[in-house]
């Protein structure tokens, strides 16, 4: 019996001895040699991993410090990899008489920072989301172990099942169309599930693993294919991120980290969604605590970007995928409603790695003064932002309310765009200004009708104004709707893209004719503008509308654009001898639009709410 009994003993303690510590995530999951800033910060997850002790043994690679945070599950490891080159880096971890090894990769970046271009004023960005755009494989809409096992194109705020795939099958569509950078909606992990089985994060804003691809849309290795099939057209890819919040169903949110990774925890604060409080010299602190601290939604923890722990994980995570897979540009949600400094020294970081590097920031306030203080380098803000690229709401704002009036002489119609181009003056680089007409959170352009004269006019304006454009997916061929429903009556299945679709609007056989003349017009357009020097590097003027006509001028190297809109609802025409400082000795022009020769000899009559692009 004894015996026995130390027999079992014995095997007791070779079991003890040879168990290994269970590490469930360990983040980054790899990492790359050569950047400016050598330091990583190594996140582990484990049951327990907290108290755990650590060593590596790789040449030029040193521990700086270990965090250990107040839930002993997480594990912070700071390294050191100057000099460090690529390959299998051995972690070792003990716990008690527990231990495990883990092999990490340290890998060759596949160029120098300063060889990463992006997005800029010759682009034109086509923004969509990718479980509206087409489903390329079905076998992916329902993910077995996944929370939300939903997928039903009957009800507008389910995930419908487009992914990577469907995107990846119908590039040719893009190179028709003209346009030369994609924006997609996030594509990061969204596992939750749908509240009352009726709304579900199909948007990609609750994010819930920042180091994997939702598996609905496609795999991690998907979404780098499509990005280089994107490329090798010619085309660039922006990735839509959001460090201000992270999804309810995170695993920092079920097992928390610390007390202060998150601003007001379990839901203790609702944002106001009233950005001004951030730039306002006259601003109460509790104003600016319910704007920066409060939480989007209550599925939308408030990350706390004042730990500098949340910070350097979200910033890392940046880095690695414009690394693993490419892209070319951020798009940053939420922009304002998270800390204003530490947002800042992440656009530092990404410039130091990455000078040729652009990201663009929402920034949903309707005035210009506002949105040119965001702006990097601005003279408006003792804060500089190091943002390069803002959203300009104040044009989206101006417009909608444009083509519903008819021009007068001061205020109404495009009297709106003309005095709101003219503070262009705020911003430290209006070249370098986002513009559109509208996105995923507004109402569609065309609302619940297809006038396509006034959207004619939008385009005209958007694609020859010293802004970068965005577009939105299918307003080329007319999808239209609004908000007053459901959010997902603008956001829409694009026709053909699905199983059991009518008809196929990415074909010219299954639009009608009204659709293919929509899209014709602006595909002359867009493909006129691609490398169009003019555009991208033209002095601007525009003229006070005048008798209901607006017009922006473009010159560049002896070329000139005119873009002239008839902002009435009867004929007109536009006075040549008013426009004489741009025209000069010119006599003719051709119209962009529809490749027309016009006189300029005498005025030109324009019809009603016609658009206009002539260059000469």
């Amino acid at each position: 019996m004894k015996r026995l009994t130390l027999l079992l003993a014995l095997c007791l303690l070779a079991i003890s001895v040879s168990a290994k510590i269970e590490i469930k995530k360990l983040e980054p999951t790899n990492w790359y040699v050569g950047m400016k800033d050598a330091s990583l910060q190594l996140m582990v997850y484990g049951e327990n991993i907290g108290n755990a002790e650590v060593a590596i043994n790789y040449p030029n690679a040193r521990i700086d410090s270990l965090v250990r945070l107040e839930s002993p599950n997480y594990l912070l490891i700071y390294l050191n990899l100057k000099g460090a080159q690529a390959g299998t880096m051995n972690i070792d971890f003990k716990l008690g008489k527990q231990k495990t090894t883990v092999k990490y990769a340290l890998l060759d970046r596949t160029m120098d920072g300063e060889q990463r271009k992006s997005f800029d004023i010759s682009d034109v960005l086509y923004m969509l989301m990718p479980d509206r755009f087409a489903n390329g494989n079905p076998k992916n809409d329902i993910i077995k172990g996944m929370q939300d096992r939903l997928c039903s194109r009957n009800e507008p705020s389910l995930r419908h099942g487009g992914d990577i795939a469907g995107i990846m099958q119908h590039l040719d569509y893009f190179t028709d169309l003209g346009v030369t950078a994609l924006w997609f909606t996030p594509v990061l992990e969204n596992d939750r599930p749908a509240d009352g089985g009726k709304f579900s994060t199909y948007h990609g804003y609750a994010t819930t693993d920042y180091y994997r691809v939702d598996p609905r849309f496609g795999t991690n290795a998907d979404y780098k294919a499509l990005i280089d099939a994107c490329h090798k057209r010619g085309m660039k890819v922006v990735m839509d991120m959001i460090f201000n919040h992270c999804g309810d169903y995170h695993v920092w949110n079920k097992d928390v980290p610390s007390k202060d990774w998150f601003n007001n925890p379990n839901y203790g604060l609702q944002t106001s969604y009233k950005l001004t409080p951030v730039l306002d010299p006259y601003a109460s602190k509790v104003d600016m605590a319910e704007t920066v601290d409060g939480w989007f939604v209550s599925s939308m923890p408030d990350l706390n970007h004042r730990n500098p722990h949340v910070m350097q994980y979200l910033v890392q995570n940046s880095i690695w995928w414009i690394e693993t897979v490419g892209i070319d540009g951020i798009r940053m949600d939420t922009y304002p409603y998270a800390d204003r400094k530490a947002m800042a020294t992440w656009m530092k970081r990404i410039d130091m790695e990455y000078p040729n590097f652009n990201t663009v920031g929402e920034t949903w306030v309707t005035e210009p003064a506002y949105t040119a203080a965001w702006q990097k380098d601005s003279k408006l803000s003792e804060e500089n932002s190091y943002l390069k690229t803002v959203m300009d709401f104040a044009f989206f704002d101006r417009l909608s309310m444009a083509k519903n009036e008819e021009t007068d002489d001061w205020w109404k119609g495009f009297n709106r765009i003309y005095n709101g181009l003219c503070y262009d003056y705020l911003y430290a680089n209006p070249a370098s200004v986002m513009a559109f007409i509208e996105n995923h959170d507004t109402d569609r352009f065309l609302g619940n009708g297809k006038d396509t004269l006034a959207l004619k006019q939008a385009y005209a304006l958007l694609l020859t104004m010293n802004r970068i454009p965005q577009l939105y997916y299918g307003t080329e061929i007319l999808m239209n709707g609004t908000k007053e429903v459901s959010d997902g009556n603008v956001r829409k299945d694009f026709p053909g893209g699905f199983a059991g679709d009518t008809a196929n609007k990415f074909t010219r056989e299954g639009r009608t004719a009204e659709e293919n003349a929509m899209f014709d017009w602006t595909a002359r357009l867009l493909h006129w503008r691609q490398g169009n020097e003019v555009i991208t590097h033209g002095k601007q003027t525009q003229f006070i509308p005048w008798h209901g006509v607006y017009v922006v001028a473009r010159q560049h190297n002896g070329k000139n654009v005119m873009t002239v809109i008839n902002g009435r609802n009867a004929a007109n025409q536009m006075e040549v001898k008013r426009y004489a400082e741009i025209i000069g000795n010119h006599t003719t022009a051709r119209d962009v639009t529809t490749g027309k020769t016009i006189s300029l000899t005498a005025d030109v009559p324009l019809s009603a709410r016609q658009a206009m692009i002539l260059e000469f």
